[in-house]
Order: C-alpha cells, then sequence, then structure tokens
C-alpha cells in the first residue's frame, strides 16, 4: 500500500497521500487512496462491507495529509472544520513577506483560471515567506480560507510565483527552477492538519515534513 496511515481509531483515518497518487480514480485500472484503505478496512473485517468517508482531496501530484471518516456519524462530524496548511516551494521572492490573496476562480474542464469579481468562485488564502534561497525561490507556508479547484496553484501563479515543478500553471522559469533542483514533481505539500475530534472533542494536530524539502532546498542551502 502506497498511502502511509498516521493515525488511526474507530471513527476515522488520517493518512499521508505520496505524491501522484490520485485521492480518488474514476478509472478502475487506476490505484487511488480511496480503493487502498477500503481494501485495508475490508481486510480487517471480511464480514463487513467497510464505510470510508471522503471529507477532502488532494491534486494527484500534491502529497500530504488526508483525513477519513470510517463512519457516517464521524463524516458529519468532520465535514467543513479543518485547518489545513501547505508548504511550497514559489518561484521568486514575494513582495510582501506575508500577505492575503483574494481571488476570483473559475473552472475550465481540468483547468482553473482567476476571473473578475462576481464570477466564479471566491478563493481566499494567506501565506507567509519562511526562508528565500539565492537559486531564485522561495519556501512559504500557506493557509487556506476555502478550498477551491487547484486554488493555491492558480493563485501563486496569478501573482508571478508560480510552484516549482507544476506543469499546468507553472512558468518556464519555475518549471526550469524544479529541473534544476531534481524535482519529480510539484513542490506543494498538505503539510499539517488541525482539526476537532467528532466524538472525543479532543484537538488533533498532525504534520509531516514534505519529500520536496528533504531533496532540494535544505541541499541547496548547505
Amino acid at each position: 500500500m502506497k498511502t502511509e496511515i498516521l493515525y488511526e481509531d474507530k471513527h476515522l483515518l488520517v493518512i499521508n497521500k505520496p505524491a501522484g497518487l490520485a485521492t480518488q480514480s474514476a478509472c478502475m485500472s487506476e490505484p487511488d487512496v480511496v480503493s487502498e484503505l477500503k481494501n485495508y478496512l475490508a481486510g480487517k473485517n471480511p464480514t463487513k462491507a467497510p464505510y470510508l468517508g471522503v471529507i477532502h482531496r488532494l491534486d494527484q501530484p500534491v502529497e500530504g495529509i488526508l483525513v477519513f471518516a470510517k463512519t457516517k456519524q464521524a463524516a458529519a462530524g468532520l465535514s467543513g472544520q479543518f485547518l489545513k496548511q501547505y508548504l511550497a516551494l514559489v518561484e521568486g521572492i514575494p513582495a510582501e513577506s506575508s500577505g492575503k490573496l483574494i481571488n476570483y476562480l473559475e473552472k475550465e474542464g481540468n483547468l482553473a483560471k482567476i476571473t473578475e469579481e462576481g464570477k466564479g468562485q471566491k478563493a481566499v488564502l494567506t501565506y507567509k515567506t519562511l526562508e528565500t534561497c539565492e537559486q531564485g525561490y522561495s519556501l512559504v507556508e500557506v493557509t487556506l480560507e476555502t478550498g477551491r479547484f487547484h486554488q493555491i496553484r492558480v493563485q501563486f501563479a496569478g501573482m508571478g510565483h508560480s510552484i516549482l515543478g507544476d506543469r499546468k500553471y507553472g512558468s518556464e522559469k519555475a518549471l526550469a527552477l524544479g529541473g534544476d533542483l531534481g524535482l519529480r514533481t510539484i513542490a506543494l505539500c498538505a503539510y499539517k492538519c488541525t482539526f476537532t475530534h467528532p466524538f472525543t472533542g479532543k484537538t488533533m494536530e498532525f504534520h509531516i515534513t514534505p519529500t520536496f524539502l528533504q531533496v532540494s532546498f535544505l541541499k541547496r542551502k548547505q
């Protein structure tokens, strides 16, 4: 199983989705997180069809933390209450070290684009620059206030700071930087997730170290 389980109890599963694995695929022959987890749960209890509630998703090339419900009651309690934070390597250095991006996004097929106010869906995120590198890119932390299709990727591309390795929205420079660093996928990771357990009321917080930090940014800074 490619999916890494970070936490499990009778109500929910918290996992680390690797880059390149779809959360849920429409193609029966293509592996995805949901299929892997359902097979895992079925193996633990072969007499009962497993329930797996998909609470949120990640783009296929993006790695990071996802939470799934194991019961309908847990799914209802989890819906809409996550604080999701991402780390990304972006082209250049943002003029403001921190800020809020507010745009309106429209979806066209498998792409999204920024449109004028009042059209599409409102997309809001905040960001903070954590480090900069003389090679021409920055490490930023992103906190989502809305969860729109390809939101982080589109909004950063729109402000002129494409995410390294992003083959859909990245500039030529961002793709070149990603190639120089040996990135095999987009340098974007849902690295931290905080929520309230739907039954215990306990604050649950999980975080991981993005693979792209292990192979790129830190090495180039040494």
